[in-house]
């Protein structure tokens, strides 16, 4: 018989396998970290991004710049577009004259020149006012894209800036521009621009960001080194996410129309920076980006001079180590799971991953304005993982263990009382408890006398048959099988569920015994053998049941006085006509059987007689 605690130790080796998975779940997390952006893993975290940016973006004004937009509205009240270059300049002038503006930047290239008056004025508002003229740099390399004359930048090496294959420039007549920046974006796999380059490098020069010429025109102080979140569009020249921290409802858009006809209040665009581009479908490019799927270009270089100016102004959120908190809760729920998933059911365990799951988007919900660059899908790969290979592994292990404890219970008690415990999910049945039991004890009288003269396969048929007819009537009361003791057995009622009627019960198991035995006698009858005689003793009482022994074997027994005595009981039955000797506890506690009383004996270990009893159906004389 398989020992419980050998069943026990068996499980050591799962204890290092759910290590494992434990650590493996870990270093996905962790992996995700330095990965992020690649493959499925990296579009599955860009997606959860978007879903937090989303769920962020303040529709709070932002009331240090001015959207100016050559809408469908001012195409329709002052001409189809190209308008003409003097009209162009009017509204830099109107804006920068009239309406007091701090700096405009254009979002509207000019590769080729046309009227020679407007070009001109233009030209000089680029040269000698707080105007920036865009370029727009190409990232694919797929053609050797030359397109006007490109102006600016700075000489250096390339450092973080992103290289460029291409560009599109303004005119010759507007290379003296003081001040340029790139409108060139580089969407990311999905077509959505979640990144700025924040300086392009080309034929070894550093050109800036739209939004990073007009704050080195106009916008006062730099940022201060190392404000804002790390990854953000201070942090370094190379390709840096932007974090769209306002919707789109939350800028001034004014269209251009209503500037030339000085229709807005002054004060509306006055001391601001200004963006001048188009929503217009025929004009603008449209890109996706994490709040809308289709978006005016001007509007993310909006995006992008938001974030810079809260940068300098020391009002972007502080850093936060995402990808170390993001390791360390993988680690935290690898550690837990390691604990719970031994321990628990596994929808238990499904739920309690379910909720970590939860409570990291929560946390990312928190985190995503803090740190641009960590993987928010990292600890919920560690989830998918735990889910994937954690739980099943747990269940199946679940299910081997209950099958060995199943085996081992059906070597004890019925089948019946079997599927009663399964039905009390009890965590541990074979636990030891203090309960009511009453035990049965039966042995053949002069076994070895039986025995003797018999050859060994004689002996061991006839002992088998004997304790199948101890056995049988036991389990078919529902009793639990203690242990056999070579020509008999010890058997209990009372656990390892409690029985209302358990002294009965073990009268009841009494009774069969005696009929099965003298119906095996018969058989023996026939074939010229003696007859065997079986002595029972039953006693009820307090007794200590449970699972006992050492780490290399154990049983399922019950111990305590009335054990004991039971076993007195059987020893005595030999002294007296009756092949069942019940103990005073057992006839207290009967209530379905006839006791008659048959004398008083004196117990080993005791100090007073014990009265003692047998079923009056079963007494020499009694009638059938």
């Amino acid at each position: 018989m398989t020992s419980l605690p050998a069943l026990r130790a068996s499980t050591l080796p799962l204890t290092l396998l759910r290590a494992l998975i434990a650590l493996v779940a870990v270093a996905l997390a962790a992996w995700s970290q330095w990965q992020a952006g690649n493959g499925a893993a990296g579009q599955i975290d860009e997606w959860l991004r978007d879903r937090m940016v989303q769920a962020r973006a303040s529709d709070q004004p932002e009331t240090r710049l001015v959207v100016i937009d050559i809408d469908e509205r001012s195409l329709a009240s002052h001409g189809p577009w190209p308008w003409p270059r003097a009209r162009i300049a009017s509204l830099v002038e109107q804006l920068l004259g009239h309406y007091g503006a701090r700096a405009v930047a254009l979002d509207l290239v000019l590769p080729e020149p046309a009227d020679a008056g407007g070009d001109t004025r233009l030209a000089m508002l680029s040269r000698h006012g707080p105007v920036v003229l865009p370029q727009a740099f190409d990232f694919n390399g797929n053609l050797p894209l030359r397109v006007g004359q490109l102006a600016g930048g700075h000489p250096g090496a390339q450092g973080q800036a992103v290289a460029a294959s291409g560009y599109i420039a303004n005119h010759a007549g507007l290379a003296g521009a003081a001040h340029l920046g790139n409108i060139g974006f580089i969407p990311d796999p999905d077509g959505v621009i979640r990144r700025l380059p924040m300086q392009t490098w080309f034929e070894q020069r550093r050109y800036p960001t739209l939004s990073r010429a007009l704050l080195d025109c106009c916008g006062g102080a730099p940022a201060a080194a190392g404000a804002g979140p790390g990854g953000g569009l201070d942090d370094g020249d190379g390709l840096r996410r932007l974090p769209y921290s306002r919707s789109w409802d939350a800028y001034t858009v004014v269209p251009a129309g209503a500037v030339l006809e000085l229709a807005p209040p002054a004060e509306l665009i006055a001391g601001k920076l200004v963006l001048i581009g188009s929503s217009s479908l025929g004009l603008a490019d449209r890109v996706a980006t994490p709040l809308s799927p289709s978006t005016s270009g001007l509007l993310v270089h909006a995006a992008a001079l938001t974030a810079q100016l809260d940068a300098r102004a020391g009002l972007a959120p502080a850093p936060w180590p995402g990808r170390a908190i993001a390791v360390l809760y993988a680690l935290a729920l690898a550690a837990l799971s390691a604990y719970t998933l031994a321990r628990l059911s596994a929808l238990a365990n499904v739920g309690l991953l379910a909720a970590a799951a939860l409570l990291w988007l929560a946390l990312t919900y928190q985190m995503v304005p803090h740190d641009a660059r960590f993987a928010a899908s990292g600890p919920l790969l560690a989830v998918l993982f735990l889910l994937a290979t954690g739980v099943p592994l747990a269940w199946q292990m679940a299910q081997r263990q209950s099958r060995r404890l199943l085996g081992t219970l059906r070597q004890y008690v019925a089948d019946a009382v079997v599927d009663e415990l399964l039905r009390s999910n009890l965590a541990d049945p074979l636990a030891p408890t203090r309960c009511q039991v009453t035990t049965l004890i039966a042995d053949m009288e002069g076994y070895t006398g039986h025995v003797a003269t018999l050859a060994l396969e004689q002996a061991a048929e006839l002992t088998r048959g004997f304790l199948e007819c101890l056995t049988a009537p036991v389990l078919a009361a529902h009793g639990t099988l203690d242990k056999f003791t070579g020509d008999g057995l010890v058997a209990f009622w009372g656990a390892p569920l409690p029985v209302a009627d358990h002294a009965d019960c073990a009268l009841d198991a009494a009774a069969a015994i005696l009929t099965a035995v003298a119906a095996f006698n018969r058989r023996r009858a026939g074939a010229g053998l003696a007859p065997l005689r079986v002595r029972i003793g039953i006693e009820s009482g307090m007794a200590l049941a449970g699972d006992f022994g050492s780490s290399a074997r154990s049983i399922y027994t019950a111990v305590g006085d009335s054990v004991n005595v039971a076993s007195r009981l059987e020893t005595a039955a030999r002294d007296y006509p009756h092949d069942i000797v019940v103990g005073p506890g057992t006839a207290a506690l009967s209530r379905r059987h006839q006791l008659i009383r048959i004398g008083e004996t004196m117990l080993r270990g005791k100090q007073t007689l014990t009265t003692l009893y047998t079923l009056a159906a079963t007494a020499p004389g009694a009638k059938p």
